[in-house]
């Protein structure tokens, strides 16, 4: 019996040439992300903390994931910081098991000087949350953890 002889080695480039199309035409397939034929639904959900009407010198920002970065808002003043997620498919979710809500108010500086001058807003599982913070400058609500879709009120205090 006579052993098969081995073929030669494919040449490195047409391996890759070969792996490449193969990967484009794999990426062509599916129907981007819809449902049945549909897109997804719009998320519809207006959380409370979103509903009263922005008052003079409020910031509202809502996302839809995180991470999120919102601003620059010039701040001045004492501040009440609150948050609020909502999960649209489960409004009863408990989110005291979830990933803890974590956001802050950053000057977005490169050095560290300026992450010294970050101001923690929340770090917390929970659906709300409320903290008092003293803020100055050109800063930004950075959204740094949190499954869910949210909104953050900062309300000067008087």
């Amino acid at each position: 019996m006579r052993e098969p002889v081995p073929s030669p080695p494919m040449p490195r480039r047409a391996l890759v040439a070969i792996l490449l199309i193969a990967c484009i035409a794999g990426s062509g397939c599916g129907d981007g992300g819809t449902v049945g034929g549909q897109p997804p639904p719009p998320t519809t959900v207006t959380p409370e903390l979103a509903k009263k009407p922005k008052a003079e010198g409020e910031v509202v920002v809502r996302g839809e994931a995180s991470p999120g970065s919102h601003g620059p808002y010039e701040l001045s003043g004492t501040y009440t910081a609150r948050f609020e997620q909502y999960a649209p498919e489960d409004p009863n979710m408990d989110f005291a098991a979830q990933t803890p809500f974590s956001a802050r108010l950053d000057p977005h500086a490169d050095s560290d000087a300026g992450a010294r001058k970050a101001v923690r807003l929340f770090e917390t599982a929970a659906h709300t949350g409320t903290a008092t913070v003293r803020a100055n400058g050109r800063l930004w609500i950075d959204v740094e953890f949190g499954d869910f879709p949210y909104v953050i009120r900062l309300t000067p205090k008087r």
